[in-house]
This record gives C-alpha cells, structure tokens and sequence, in this order.
C-alpha cells in the first residue's frame, strides 16, 4: 500500500484546458482602460508606443482602432500648446481635452470617455494645484479642478478622474456636476496615489515633471497603509463613485485592502514605469513581454481591482 498522499494537487495542472477550467481569477477586457495623450501634433515613442501623442485630427483612427479590438474605455491626457500659472488650459471650452473628447464621441460614440482632471499637465510649475508662493494653495485649487471636471463632461466626458489629491476634491467636483445638472456622472477618484518613482515615462510623456521641489507635499508616503484607507474612506463620504489605488504593482496590499473595507469598485493604474521596466527588460531579451505583462496585470486582478487602466490594453485584446 503506497504511503504517498492521496491529494495531488498537480492533477489539476497537468494541462492547459484543465488549468484554464479551475482557474480563480479571469483576466478579459470589460474592466480595461487604455490611457490615451493628446497634443498639438502626433509624436509617437518607438520606445513606449503606448506613450506617444496623438492629435485631435489622429484620434478618430485610434479610436476606431480600439473599439474594433473591443477595448472598452479610454482615459484621456491632454498636452496644451501654451501653459500659465492658474492652468486655465484645463477649463477652456477649446482646450485640448475638449477638442479630443468632441472628436472621440463623434468618431466612436460607444467608447467610454474618462478624462484626468489635474492641473499639472496646464501649469508653467508642473504643480497639480495653483501656488501660494511655493506652497500648493489646496483650497483656492478646488474651484479650478471643478470647472474643469464640468468643461469636460460637458465636452463628451462620461466620467471624470481625479487625480490632483487634493483634500475636498471629490466633494468640490459632486458639487459643481450636481449644480450643472450633471448628476449622472461619475467620479473615479485617485483616492490613494502614491508619490512614486514610477510615474517618470510619464511625465515626460506629457510635459509634466515640476519645475521646483516633488509632489510629496500632497501625493501618498508609499509607506502608509491605514492612511491610503482614510482617504479612501473621505471619498467615499465625499461621493465617489470608484475609487483607484495608483501605481498598481507596488501596491497590491492596498488594493487588497481597499477590496476588503469597501464596496465600491475598485480600479488600479499599471502606470508607465511598470510598463517601461518590462518594455526595456523584454528589447534586452532578459523576458517575455507578453507573458510578463499578463502576470502582472493578472496579479493586479487578484488582488482585488475590478478596472485596470494599462498602457497593454491593445495588446491584451490581441493576447486574449
């Protein structure tokens, strides 16, 4: 009589239909958002292809593009062509953002628009907010990120992001949606965004690197767990509707815990360093793009997110 266990949990493995048949959690593309950068003029990046601008005038073939591949929704950046202090490119009825949306929603009204709602990519500083000084003025910030929520819902927007991390931001925004009638729309709010070493490719991506001092006057110590949970909690009392942990990878015991504590969706943004670092390992032959990339963005899954915005979102829909 064999003393081996009776329990072999390698049965279950031994191919990949039956791999595929117990497996827990399911990787599709009805929770994907693909980001995408507008500017003056299209600028791809051989580099980061996912990372290179677009203009107005070019949306409609990406957009075409991306619904014929069944991603779902897009979170648009936009790059002015001139910046000031206050932003004011943010809010204008003709800013980039706005242009863009206009276009997207005649070109692929199916597609569902989520715009950023910050200032840095606006301000001559590269700060999310207006300045005091060399100070963020958090209040005086409010106004000017609620206007331009309102500009781009009004433009074609069907949910607007936050992501300046100002305190209030997500009340200050419900409020002026609801005064202008825009009652419906959504907030998904970065309600736990971490002062991180992996936004880099993006910031360059969309002009956006501070001239002076870091963000971590306003943006998360990556060390704090319980705080990222108070955030969370005041958006919601606040009247979000999503809320996001940013980046993703180095922080799947936040989006566990934000899973665990709250009942709202939960997204997370695979942001452009973790998107670089598997770029630049896989050109060096160190990996496989692909199957390192839906590690990832598997492990993201797992850990509780149910919306991944991932600059992978085209090559998911192929990969899948």
């Amino acid at each position: 009589m064999s003393t081996f266990p009776a329990t072999r949990l390698r049965r279950l493995r031994r191919t990949a239909a039956l791999r595929s048949l117990v497996r827990e959690t399911r990787l599709d593309l009805d929770g994907i958002v693909y980001p995408l950068f507008v500017g003056p003029s299209t600028e791809p990046n051989e580099a980061l292809p996912a990372l290179g601008r677009l203009s107005v005038e070019d949306l409609a073939a990406e957009a075409e593009e991306l619904v014929t591949l069944g991603v779902p929704a897009v979170v648009v950046f936009g790059i002015p062509e001139e910046k000031d202090e206050q932003g004011s490119g943010a809010w204008d009825d003709d800013g980039i953002v706005q242009r863009a949306l206009r276009a997207l929603r005649e070109s692929a009204p199916g597609l569902v628009l989520l715009t950023d709602v910050c200032l840095c990519e606006y301000t001559s500083h590269g700060h999310c907010g207006v300045l005091e000084g060399e100070e963020i003025a958090n209040d005086a910030t409010l106004e000017l990120l609620a206007r331009t929520a309102v500009s781009h819902v009004e433009a074609g927007a069907d949910a607007v992001a936050p992501s300046d991390m100002m305190d209030g931001r997500v009340a200050a925004l419900r409020a002026a949606l609801d005064d202008a009638g825009l009652t419906e729309t959504p907030i998904v709010s970065y309600a736990a965004k971490y002062a991180s070493a992996f936004y880099g490719p993006f910031r360059e991506a969309v002009d956006s690197a501070p001239a002076f001092g870091d963000r971590r006057g306003y943006q998360m110590d990556p060390a704090n767990v319980r705080e990222a949970l108070r955030e969370c909690e005041l958006d919601v009392v606040e009247g979000a509707d999503v809320l996001m942990v940013k980046p993703a990878l180095p922080n799947l015991d936040i989006i566990r815990a934000v899973r665990e504590r709250f009942d709202l969706p939960v997204a997370a943004y695979a942001v452009s360093g973790e998107y670089a670092m598997v770029k630049a390992a896989a050109a060096s032959g160190w990996m496989d793009e692909r199957q390192a990339a839906l590690e990832s963005l598997t492990a993201i899954k797992r850990a509780g997110a149910d919306l991944i915005v991932t600059y992978w979102a085209k090559e998911l829909a192929q990969w899948l």
